[in-house]
């Protein structure tokens, strides 16, 4: 099976494990309503290494949009509320999901300015390269720092800061939407489950969940 950027990733019911105690993940991302929002974290900029962004948080309403929810709870942080409907018009979704991220960056700059996001890919033997942990970790704090998020498109099962495991093998679009100890610890906005819609991960462990994948900032 080919392990690029342009693979096509889906939220599949197989594909999806709930994180420690939690309900499954296929029947929260299916029947969370689309309306559902909350702001899961609030900006501030602390002066030592840390800021978060407020973010307007929207669960994905149905298995296979969590590209078009990622791009838009990414939006949200600059104040834009975009119907997830017509961004995922405008990202070819299907229930076959969004192809790569590739089909994520146009959409982003159609909104915040030409050439603004840029994608990069993680190939899969360069995941734990320092140079790619590096460079992704520069990527998240400019980002931040500029007041916008990071989309990234993420597949296999990654462990956060609390312990908890969040997997999906057949793929997913996360947002990125801060990072404490200068990057080290980024703050994750997922619309898969809005009973986990927030928690923190390395960014060595977030490179290793982008691997073969790629990421826009």
């Amino acid at each position: 099976m080919a392990t690029t950027l342009l693979r096509k990733t889906v939220l599949t019911a197989a594909g999806v494990v709930a994180t420690a105690g939690g309900i499954a993940g296929p029947a929260i991302a299916a029947h969370a309503a689309p309306a559902e929002k909350a702001a899961i974290v609030a900006d501030r900029k602390s002066g030592h290494g840390e800021r978060e962004l407020d973010v307007r948080y929207e669960a994905q309403p149905n298995f296979y949009f969590c590209g078009p929810a990622a791009a838009r709870n990414a939006l949200s942080v600059q104040g834009k509320n975009i119907d997830v409907h017509a961004m995922a018009r405008e990202m070819g979704t299907t229930e076959a999901g969004t192809n790569s991220i590739n089909d994520i960056t146009p959409v982003l700059n159609k909104e915040t300015g030409k050439d603004v996001y840029k994608s990069t890919e993680i190939p899969m033997d360069k995941a734990r390269d320092r140079d790619k942990v590096d460079k992704l970790r520069a990527d998240v704090v400019k980002t931040v720092d500029d007041g916008r998020a990071v989309v990234a498109n993420i597949a296999g099962t990654a462990t956060d800061t609390d312990g908890n495991a969040h997997s999906f093998e057949g793929g997913h679009y996360i947002s990125v939407v801060g990072y404490r100890d200068g990057g080290k610890v980024v703050t994750i906005a997922d619309s898969a489950n809005p009973n986990q819609a927030s928690y923190r991960m390395d960014v060595d462990e977030l490179a290793r969940w982008i691997a073969s994948r790629g990421y826009s900032s």
